[in-house]
């Protein structure tokens, strides 16, 4: 039956105003202050949001017991509560109250909510005061329908003004900008966050505890921007200074419509706190307003509301149908208007067209639970079919036996809920349907434990509510960029943490890492981002690294060391580069980082490494330098100045396949300052052994590498490896020829071999061929120890050296017959170094003659290597008088010790693993020999008689050399020059009368 609207059918109250003003007018505080000033009261309001708001407020001021919430997801009623806020869907209409409000009540316009606003204006009222708060737009339709009501206006606080458009990023601080749909939001919040630094989000689908902890952000002042959509029209109180609109377009739930004049008059009222004047205008893509709407904006000149929307309150509960014909109950006046079909009728709608349901329906208890079941919100915003689906599994629960909503089947409904992962979509999708369990946990005949399902569901929508409010502010407020720009604005001192590991730490925001003297900004991923890092690291980095610069300038030279690609290291950090200034003796530095240092401290620490660089240099180099003061020295022979001046050009090294000319014109009395100099002359190079030491060869390698046109690629291995695997980065193709010797290395195939680890790789080879007795050899256990390689790459090396293998068959011979020749006698005093020795601190072995033919290869003939240093003239030995104890003595102190006996080597051989584990080994038939060039092969008679060089064999430089020494003086030291019978090749002239003639015999 359709509600009476004459003034015999209210009850009179002692009091019924309406205050309607413009926003900023101090309606909502005197509401409250005429609330609490009453025995008892409650006000309705029309965001969760504000509700929340205004409890806190009261709770403050009152005794939490004497206060109570209620919204439709949120209930705290103490059992001694006076003062009730609620949304006005939940105002306990059936409670009498001495005060009631209503807030917004020009919301009984509202195409959704309309009709409950009007519903509490016709009937809600406090038994000796009633008070409705809302614009002056309402004042005419209040009046008709409430003839009774007296109306009361007041001055808004501050001025409202049309400042014009506005980019979004030069939009001033305490902006709200306001979008009319989640993806304008978000991008909004962005393109803030990127330019200024972040910015809040309020939107009517967060939840309550969301929007809170999102204004509450803006509110403290951690953000200077607010984006959010028109529900902070509403009663919203935020201390903004400006508002601008991004559209003027919003969807209604039935259409995409333009915003009229009140609507955006409401939103614009934001602007402005008591009696700091506020400002709005147009934004983005927004166009500019015209002046007639600002007109009516700044002076708050709206039209009229012309009706209310209305639904009939009083329902006919015996059956559905009894219920759909009250709810269609035609309007009572001519300024309420029957609202379209709400969500909660076209639910019922839907069950009424179900025949089971249909069929029970036809109690007043049944079809009231029809009903309460279809006024559960939507919170999911789905269609009305999903939504129908859900209410129907909720209402078959209730039905059905016990009842009630069972803990089986709400923990079914939640438990997939209660988690914390994920982004911000899909924590507002989970956070929608708590919300939906979070509603029936509060009706008290639905559940069995309403006590523990309210509190489950509450604590699942915090925690929810919780991290969508971390995931909103991670991704859309900067807070590194805030904390920053906000004191660096303040000129204040700013708390400043450098790690252990070198991570600096500003105000508990991490802006880098300082490495050294080197400042490396953390990732900035904004141009205001980068430039707060920037001017943070000028305040709180730079006082640091002048300390670090002036601890350098003071530091000794043991401070510093040089790494591996040429950098100056202070505290296990690189502070300066070798530079392409300079020379080899005197080095130039320059400073890595610093850059935000003093300038005369930086200066002063590029000094005192450049002075260190010149130390080392001095230092550890000395054998090049001395060989530079050899070549220098006026007094030294010309052939030995020359052999100095190439071998200082070479940084201590030749190729003797290069250099075999030179190397082969050097005797032995001229080689001997060059060997008190520590210069080897071995079988491949001629090397300094000081200058293939780890750290000599590092630092020059570093020096060559990174000074004036280097590569800026040296090789540099690991310390003490005597060879290495000729891949990967240090393969040699990634390196130049001249870089490897630099390091002391040769590159052999597929190893990388030092030099004197090729020198007694020749001496391990002449031993097996003596071993063997003939110029072939097979590779031994001792070379792969050697080396420290594998027999695949003993092979390798091998051939790179120019070397030949053949298998033979099983007690076959030689194919060429000149492999099967016996070595000659000559070379029975050879001494190869024990395989198993290392060669630290000692001079390799020289190879003897042999190394005519076995180091022969297509390169131009290598001398022979430099004579063991025990070798003494044994015709002189026996003439000494053995009586005469002087004599005696001199003659022991000149006879060569007793050689010990060398360790025959160990032929490697193949083992085979069977299939029980065990291994059989196989012989190994491969043999190596070095082929003679030409077709014709040499022959030894020739060699013996002709005593020179056969231009397709090999030279034998011993015949030579002694031919050269009967035939010219010493061209060294001033001692006689012996005689023939006391010279030491006249024991190599008695040799050759045992060496085979040409037949063999």
């Amino acid at each position: 039956m359709a509600p009476n609207l004459t003034p015999s059918a209210y009850i009179v109250p002692a009091s019924l105003r309406a205050i309607l003003a413009p926003t900023n007018t101090g309606k909502t505080h005197y509401a409250i202050e005429r609330m609490l000033a009453r025995e008892s009261g409650v006000i309705g309001l029309p965001l969760r949001l504000l509700a929340r708001e205004i409890y806190d407020k009261i709770c403050k001021l009152k005794h939490p017991k004497l206060c109570a919430l209620i919204t439709g997801e949120e209930k705290i009623v103490p059992s001694t509560a006076r003062y009730f806020v609620c949304t006005v869907e939940a105002m306990p209409v059936s409670r009498r109250f001495a005060f009631l409000a209503i807030d917004e009540v020009q919301l009984m316009g509202h195409p959704e909510r309309g009709h409950i606003f009007t519903d509490r204006v016709l009937h809600a009222r406090g038994t000796e005061e009633t008070l409705f708060l809302g614009a002056e737009t309402s004042r005419d339709l209040i009046a008709e329908l409430l003839p009774d009501c007296r109306f009361e206006t007041r001055e808004r606080f501050s001025t409202l003004s049309y400042s014009g458009p506005k980019k979004i990023t030069r939009l001033p601080k305490r902006s709200v900008i306001v979008a009319f749909s989640a993806p304008e939001v978000y991008a909004i919040a962005e393109l803030i966050r990127r330019f200024r630094g972040g910015a809040a989000i309020v939107m009517g689908a967060l939840s309550p505890r969301t929007r809170n902890a999102q204004a509450e952000l803006y509110q403290s002042g951690d953000v200077d921007f607010l984006v959010a959509t028109d529900a902070i029209g509403m009663g919203l109180n935020l201390d903004a200074d400006h508002v601008a609109f991004a559209s003027m377009r919003k969807f209604d739930g039935r259409r995409r419509r333009l915003l009229n004049p009140m609507e955006i008059g409401q939103i614009a009222g934001r602007a402005g706190r008591f009696r700091n004047d506020g400002t709005f205008g147009p934004t983005g893509d927004c166009p500019a307003f015209d002046d007639e709407l600002v007109h009516r904006i700044e002076s708050h000149a709206y039209d009229p509301m012309r009706s209310a929307e209305w639904r009939s309150s009083d329902l006919d509960l015996s059956s559905i149908e009894s219920l759909q014909n009250s709810l269609a109950q035609p309007t009572p006046h001519r300024r309420l208007r029957r609202i379209a079909m709400a969500v909660d009728e076209a639910s019922l709608e839907r069950f009424a067209q179900m025949p089971d349901v249909q069929a029970e329906s036809q109690s007043a208890a049944h079809t009231r639970l029809i009903w309460d079941v279809c006024q559960i919100p939507d919170f999911r915003n789905m269609t009305i079919d999903n939504h129908v689906r859900l209410i129907r599994e909720i209402f078959d629960q209730l039905t059905q036996k016990p009842g009630i909503l069972t803990d089986e089947f709400m923990h079914k409904q939640t438990r997939g809920l209660d988690h914390t992962d994920g982004g911000v979509d899909i924590l507002a999708t989970r956070l929608a349907h708590i919300r939906t369990w979070t509603f029936c946990a509060h009706k008290v005949d639905w559940l069995a434990d309403t006590n523990h399902w309210v509190a489950q569901t509450r604590e699942i929508e915090d925690r929810l509510s919780d991290a969508l409010h971390e995931k909103l502010t991670a991704k859309f407020v900067d807070r590194r960029t805030r904390a920053l720009m906000r004191g660096i604005g303040l000129g204040a001192d700013m708390e400043v943490k450098i790690k252990d590991d070198g991570e600096v730490w500003v105000e508990e925001h991490k802006i880098g890492r300082l490495n050294g003297l080197t400042f490396e900004f953390d990732e900035s991923q904004s141009e205001l981002e980068a430039k707060a890092l920037r001017e943070a690291a000028e305040k709180a980095v730079a006082p640091e690294i002048n300390r670090r610069l002036t601890s350098i300038v003071g530091g000794t030279h043991a401070i510093f060391t040089i790494s591996n690609n040429g950098q100056i290291v202070w505290g296990g950090a690189p502070v300066g580069q070798i530079s392409k200034g300079g020379s080899l003796s005197n080095p130039d530095a320059t400073l890595v980082g610093g850059e935000l240092g003093q300038d005369n401290l930086r200066n002063l620490a590029e000094e005192r490494m450049r002075d260190f660089l010149r130390t080392e240099a001095k230092d550890k180099l000395a054998p090049l330098q001395a060989l530079k003061a050899l070549n220098e020295n006026p007094d030294t022979p010309a052939d030995v100045k020359g052999f100095a001046y190439t071998l200082f050009e070479n940084f201590g090294h030749l190729d003797r396949s290069k250099h075999w000319k030179l190397v082969s014109n050097l005797d032995q009395t001229a080689r001997k300052p060059f060997r008190e100099l520590g210069v080897t002359f071995g079988q491949y190079d001629v090397y300094m052994r000081e200058m293939i030491r780890p750290k000599p060869a590092t630092l020059l390698s570093n020096l060559i590498a990174f000074g004036a046109g280097g590569d800026r690629k040296p090789f540099i291995p690991f310390a003490g490896v005597t060879s290495i695997a000729n891949e990967g980065d240090l393969s040699s193709d990634n390196f130049s020829e001249n870089a490897i010797a630099l390091a002391g290395y040769r590159s052999c195939g597929p190893r990388i071999v030092r030099f004197d680890i090729m020198n007694r790789l020749a001496s391990v080879i002449r031993q097996a061929q003596k071993e063997a007795g003939t110029r072939r050899f097979q590779i031994m256990q001792e070379m792969l120890a050697l080396l420290g390689c594998t027999f695949e790459e003993m092979q390798g090396v091998l051939k790179a050296l120019g070397y030949e293998s053949e298998t033979l068959a099983e007690g076959s011979e030689a194919t060429r017959p000149e492999l099967a020749a016996a070595v000659p006698d000559r070379f029975k005093d050879d001494k190869p170094v024990n395989a198993g020795e290392t060669s630290k601190g000692s001079t390799p072995p020289a190879p003897t003659p042999s190394e005519a033919v076995v180091g022969s290869t297509t390169t131009p003939p290598i001398a022979s290597s430099e004579t063991p240093p025990d070798t003494v003239d044994v015709d002189k030995a026996i003439s000494v008088d053995k009586s005469n104890p002087a004599e005696k003595s001199a003659l022991e102190s000149q006879t060569p010790k007793k050689r010990k006996e060398v360790k025959p080597l160990s032929v490697y051989n193949f083992r085979v693993t069977n299939e029980d584990g065990t291994f059989t080994e196989t012989e190994n038939r491969e043999f190596w020999f070095m082929p003679f060039k030409g077709k014709k092969k040499p022959r030894f008679d020739d060699v013996r008689s002709k005593g020179q060089r056969n231009d397709r064999g090999f030279k034998n430089t011993k015949f030579r050399k002694e031919k050269s020494a009967k035939s010219k003086p010493p061209r060294y030291g001033k001692s006689e020059p012996r005689k023939a019978e006391d010279s030491p090749f006249a024991a190599l002239a008695a040799l050759k009368k045992d060496l085979p003639n040409k037949d063999g015999r």
